[in-house]
């Protein structure tokens, strides 16, 4: 993986890209037509600062957490991430980005943009104008079991993720690939049927990146690799590349490598994209400052 924080390189896609720099710039810079699918996970809009604290655990005698055995431990903050997550009109950001996307899209690919019930709606009217109504394939529920437990209206539980087409009638799509899922239902279907599953359907039931797993990187927004391994299985092919211009924890990157795809991650936040370094690794290109230097 190549990693280019200087904009006067030539983005070429003979190696897997992370990319520093405000997306609306990166993007043009980028080959049309050479992305299997595209997947974005932007900002809200909720109106406040999403934040992570990331702390370590020491032993002390006299901490405030009991681990294994009966041992006390403290813990402390070794640093914090944070990002303003407000737009007037989410919409209106996205609009050029989204363009853009289309653009980069292969005629076979697929768009994926995960967004928050509250915004998803407006940003689905704008879709349907920019790749036209017959593009639209699905509205995907991805429903967990963590956050707030609030009393005066129903928890919110679910994000939504709008999928698009370049072309309606030449999108690739391997249903075949995709994971399986228990039946809900399993006596009603036979004991073939049960062990080997069922296709998933456009409402997903996925945990969050758990609190104490390998996968977590502590960046505030990070999506669980489980949900993006489906939209990659489905939606691209052994070799293709994948796309995604709020690239956060690097999330794509990582389940792409594992599925053998290609990358190309772009983020104008140091923050990310030195979570996206860590996760990955790396090879900064001449002329951008290494790791090391910043």
């Amino acid at each position: 993986m190549r990693v280019v924080r200087d904009h006067t390189i030539p983005l070429l896609l003979d190696d897997d890209l992370l990319v520093q720099g405000e997306n609306l710039a990166v993007l043009p810079r980028l080959p049309a037509g050479a992305f299997d699918m595209v997947y974005i996970d932007p900002p809200f809009n909720t109106g406040r600062e999403q934040s992570h604290a990331r702390l370590r655990a020491v032993a002390d005698p006299d901490g405030n957490v009991t681990g294994f055995g009966g041992r006390r431990y403290r813990t402390e903050e070794v640093g914090r991430m944070a990002f303003a997550d407000r737009f007037d009109d989410l919409p209106a950001y996205l609009a050029p980005r989204l363009v853009e996307a289309r653009r980069l899209l292969a005629e076979h690919g697929t768009l994926y943009v995960h967004l928050d019930p509250r915004e998803s709606h407006y940003v689905k009217v704008l879709l349907d104008e920019l790749f036209g109504r017959r593009c639209f394939l699905n509205e995907l529920v991805w429903a967990y079991d963590y956050g707030a437990k609030a009393r005066r209206r129903w928890p919110t539980k679910h994000d939504v993720i709008l999928v698009y087409v370049k072309d309606p009638d030449a999108y690739w799509f391997d249903s075949e690939e995709v994971d399986r899922e228990p039946y809900m239902a399993p006596g009603l279907v036979t004991a073939e049927q049960r062990a080997r599953g069922k296709r998933p359907t456009d409402v997903w039931w996925h945990t969050i990146v758990p609190t104490n797993g390998s996968e977590r990187t502590g960046y505030p927004t990070q999506k669980p690799a489980g949900i993006v391994r489906r939209m990659v299985t489905a939606s691209s092919r052994p070799g293709g590349w994948c796309l995604d211009f709020f690239a956060g924890s690097g999330t794509l990157g990582a389940v792409a490598r594992e599925l053998d795809r290609r990358f190309v991650l772009v983020d104008a936040s140091p923050a990310a994209i030195e979570v996206c370094e860590q996760r990955l690794g790396g090879e900064a290109t001449p002329g951008s400052r290494t790791p090391a230097a910043r």
